[in-house]
This record gives structure tokens, sequence and C-alpha cells, in this order.
């Protein structure tokens, strides 16, 4: 097939390579021709496992293509994706004017009939905004497809080529046929296409984020309750994995979530409900708990060392929001960092790939080490705050040796506090009590 993707972010530029993988001519549309530039120059904006080979493999077989020029993408193309931002506006809505404007652009470029793909985060009743954009500006035929995203980072390339389900959003059953056979490719494990309103897609998406969400605020509260109680909240979670009605996953308590999906989506779909008259308060409480989250291994180092933490070093592992991204948004980390400067700490922080966009934020407040080691090398402390996988079996006598202090704030439970105590190490968790 012929397919444009609007938009060379986090979600279109997965989203086009994938599709090109199945042996579909795709071009990638940005706006920013800087962003283009460096594309066509192999270089990738952004770090995902297997993304840049991928890319490059499809490139050189002249399946992917990337452009500012979307007359001439909309001209080529019978299927053309929307991926572009829909950032948070200051009530939490989402800002719909790239979207609409992309719609605008397609409008205007339209030589015939077109299917118009929203894989964009929106809310409820973006499907009709999008369709109305489109018809006030052409005479040709358009329909309007919701298809939802569900790519974590770190595993998105898994995630959009063995997908869960797919989930499509339309009124035509000729659409959903040639949906369908997009992404058969995609499905051949038989996992579902599932066809749909637009609106019950576009709030799919939202309601998936929000639930996950929603369980990792309610074991974090919680794992707060098994340090008051004397309980471990690693049993907790096991037994009650084991139960089928629950399952393992999305059951781990931490330092809080973080990055551009879940935080924003939950506001979204509170304020969406909102305008109708409903309050979620499940989600209000989500959001309260993830806050208060953020701070707890701040108040986990003070109650150690005190409230004055001047003279203190504290070496930082993990800054990403996440294993396996270099994504910063809302991350934790920089909570954590920021309280910890402000009650007089020195931090010397390690990301395997997040320190660049640290850096931006943080500047020269901190120091960002070479390696893990180098973060802990004189410290005080080690807080843990991302769980990427190097720091999961660390040469403990080294750190011993080398640290001012063997004390451990396990902000991901990655550890094994049995272990560390019996080495030597003063080892906090969260909700472990062993």
């Amino acid at each position: 097939m012929h397919i444009a993707v609007v938009g060379s972010g986090y979600v279109g530029l997965v989203a086009a390579t994938c599709l090109s993988e199945m042996g579909n001519d795709v071009i990638t549309v940005d706006n920013d021709r800087k962003k283009i530039d460096h594309l066509n120059n192999g270089k990738i904006p952004i770090y995902e496992p297997g993304l840049t080979e991928m890319i490059h493999r499809n490139v050189v077989e002249d399946r992917l293509t990337f452009t500012t020029d979307i007359a001439s993408a909309v001209k080529r193309s019978s299927i053309i994706f929307i991926a572009v931002g829909t950032p948070p506006g200051e009530d939490g809505s989402a800002d719909l004017q790239h979207v609409l404007a992309v719609a605008a652009d397609i409008a205007k470029h339209m030589d015939g009939p077109r299917i118009v793909v929203n894989k964009s985060t929106v809310p409820v009743g973006t499907a009709d905004r999008v369709r109305a954009e489109i018809e006030a500006g052409t005479d040709f035929r358009v329909n309007i497809v919701s298809n939802p995203e569900f790519l974590k980072e770190g595993s998105a390339i898994d995630d959009f080529m063995k997908p869960d389900r797919v989930v499509i959003g339309t009124d035509s059953a000729e659409v959903a046929d040639q949906m369908r056979e997009l992404y058969s490719p995609f499905v051949r494990t038989n996992n579902p296409v599932l066809v749909m309103s637009n609106r019950s897609a576009e709030m799919t998406k939202y309601v998936a984020n929000s639930l996950l969400a929603t369980r990792i605020s309610f074991m974090n509260e919680i794992a707060r309750m098994c340090d008051v109680v004397g309980a471990d909240v690693h049993d907790i979670r096991v037994g009650i994995g084991s139960d089928r009605r629950i399952g393992p996953s999305f059951l781990f308590p931490g330092a809080g979530f973080g990055g551009s999906c879940f935080p924003k989506d939950i506001r979204a779909l509170q304020k969406t409900a909102i305008e109708h008259g409903i309050e979620l308060q499940v989600l209000r409480s989500v959001t309260d708990v993830n806050v208060e989250q953020k701070k707890l291994l701040i108040h986990k180092v003070t109650d150690h060392f005190g409230e004055d933490l001047s003279g203190k070093k504290i070496g930082i592992w993990g800054i990403s929001f996440k294993p396996n991204t270099d994504d910063i948004r809302e991350a934790p980390a920089l909570e954590v960092i920021k309280g910890l400067l402000d009650k007089g700490a020195e931090i010397a922080a390690y990301d395997p790939q997040a320190m660049e966009n640290a850096s931006g934020i943080l500047g020269s407040s901190v120091r960002f080490a070479t390696s893990t080691y180098d973060a802990v090398k004189d410290a005080d402390a080690l807080v843990l705050v991302t769980e990427w996988t190097e720091f999961r079996e660390p040469d403990f006598p080294r750190m011993m040796d080398t640290m001012r202090q063997p004390v451990i704030f396990d902000g991901r439970n990655v550890f094994n506090p049995s272990k560390l105590k019996a080495m030597g190490f003063s080892y906090y968790g969260i909700g472990r009590n062993t």
C-alpha cells in the first residue's frame, strides 16, 4: 500500500518504520525541516531499541522516505496517518491544533477519496472534528478512522509488530476491511483486530492507560501501608498476582509513574468527563497518589540523614521515566533530584541514555557521571530511581569500598534486601519489610 504518516515524533516514526518493514511504501512528513534533514542523513531523533537499524534498512530498500512536502505525500498515498502531538493544556485538555492543522492541509491537497487515520491520542469526538475540517476544504470523499496506538517506550517495535490487539474505529465496513488488510501481516497469530465506533476507539486508549495507572497508584499506596504495618509488598504482589482475575502485570510499586502518556491521558480523560458533567473520582485519586509517590524517596532519604542534606553526596541511578528510553517527560527522577538539591545535597547522576536530555533541564546543578560506579564514588547514599537492567546486578563489594556510607534507597525494589543487609548496607525499599 501507499501510505503517508504525518508527524515524525515517537508514534509517527515507529508507525511509519514498522509499516514500511512489511513492504508498504511509506512517506513520513514533518514540517520541521531540521528533523527531516537529520532523518535523511541517518540521524534518528529518539532512542528506541531496534528502531535505528529498521529505519536504515527500509530507507536503503526505498520503502521509507522523509519529506516536508505534505502536498506530494497526500497525492501519492491512499491512506494518511495523522501522528502529531496533542500536548496537554493548562486545564488538562488535549490540544488538537496540530491535528486539525494537518487535517486542513490534507483537504487542501486531496485529488480523490482518501482514508485518514488518526493515530494521535485524542479525546472523544475528535474524529468528527477532523472529518468536518477536511470536508470544509474538499469535495472529495474522506473516511476517518480512529486507530489508537498502544506502544510502550522501550518495546515499541515489538508492540507494533506483534500487537495484543489492533483497534479500528470506523463506521464503514469497506474501510474496516482495508484496515484489516493493512494490519493482517502484524496479526498472523490471530490476535484480534477490533472494529468499533470512532468514539469507542478514542475512549479505549484513554481508558487503557488510566486503568494501568490506577493499578500502579493502588500498589504504591499498599506499599506505603506495608512500610507502616511491617508487611512485605513483594509477597503481597505475588499473592494477589496469582489470582487469574487480577494477574501479575503493573503490580510493581515504585517511585511513581511519568512519561508522555499516563499523566497526560489521565488529565485529558478527566477533562472530557468534566465537560460532560461527570467527575472521575478514582482518577483524581490516582493523580494525587502519584504526586505524593514521587516525593517518597526524598522523605526516605531525609528520614535517614535528617532534613539538612548539606555536605551529603548522593548518587542517582536512572533519570529517564522508564528503562530503554531517553524520555524524561514527567520522570520521577527529576522530582527526586530537585527535592534533594533543595535540601542541600550534592548529586551525581547516571543514566545510560537520558543524560543529554536531562542536562537541558538540570544544567550544572548536578554532576553527570560517566558510569554507574562513578555516580556512587565517595557517595553517602545511592538512590535508584529507574530500573535499567545494568543496575540490577552491580558489584556490591566494589560499591561498599567506594561509597563513603553504604546506604541504598531502592526506588524500584530491584535488589534483595536480606542480601544487602547481610553485606552491611543500610537498605530502604518501597514497602519492603524483611
